[in-house]
């Protein structure tokens, strides 16, 4: 297991926001934060909080990642030509673990990281094991055939919860997904607003 899978609906409270939509959210019964000082008054945000939290949205939408890789994603978006908060956006579903969670694979992307970890995973039909792997165009990702019949690969498959998005061509008979194209931030099925340009905002003062 991952250090943060059982934290995971904390990030929901901590933002106040369901950030994978998923049914089971507390935060669709309580929307006040954790801890003692959860349903007290918000103030107006400031316009460093409100760059924060988008940057805390986003990146803990992607399995809380830590601050050292996402702030190397965010360099590497700014080093290509092209607008840089799409870019980012691009670099993020890029990430193997990223592209497992999309083609329904697992049920949500802590499990995606600790699926490719534990070698179930391969890419070209080489065994990829390290979840922030960048997936090129034309890739596909398979899942290794001795863990074709896992329970929770199956549920996942079947979960009506998401749909799978258009960059990806998806075969669950088969278990494959080819990564057909790099999206853009209106590509990706955010169950919730993100705001990259927010993020680009913070680590450029920051």
């Amino acid at each position: 297991m991952t250090k943060r899978t059982t934290a995971k609906y904390k990030i929901d409270r901590r933002m106040g926001e369901n950030i994978w939509g998923r049914p089971k959210s507390p935060v669709n019964r309580r929307e006040y934060g954790p801890g003692q000082h959860g349903q007290r008054r918000k103030g107006k945000m400031s316009d460093f909080g409100l760059q924060l939290r988008a940057k805390q949205k986003l990146k803990g939408y992607y399995g809380d990642i830590t601050e050292k890789q996402f702030r190397r994603i965010y360099r590497e978006a700014e080093r290509q030509r092209g607008d840089t908060g799409e870019l980012l956006i691009g670099l993020l579903e890029r990430r193997l673990d990223a592209v497992v969670y999309r083609a329904k694979f697992v049920p949500t992307i802590f499990a995606a990281r600790q699926f490719v970890n534990h070698g179930h995973v391969l890419v070209n039909g080489r065994r990829v094991n390290i979840p922030s792997y960048t997936v090129k165009e034309g890739d596909v990702i398979e899942v290794r055939e001795k863990s074709k019949q896992m329970a929770a690969l199956l549920e996942a498959v079947q979960s009506p919860e998401r749909d799978v998005p258009d960059y990806l061509e998806v075969d669950h008979s088969k278990m494959t997904a080819r990564f057909v194209r790099t999206p853009g931030l209106s590509d990706v099925p955010y169950p919730v607003i993100m705001e990259p340009n927010l993020v680009i905002e913070f680590y450029a003062q920051n």
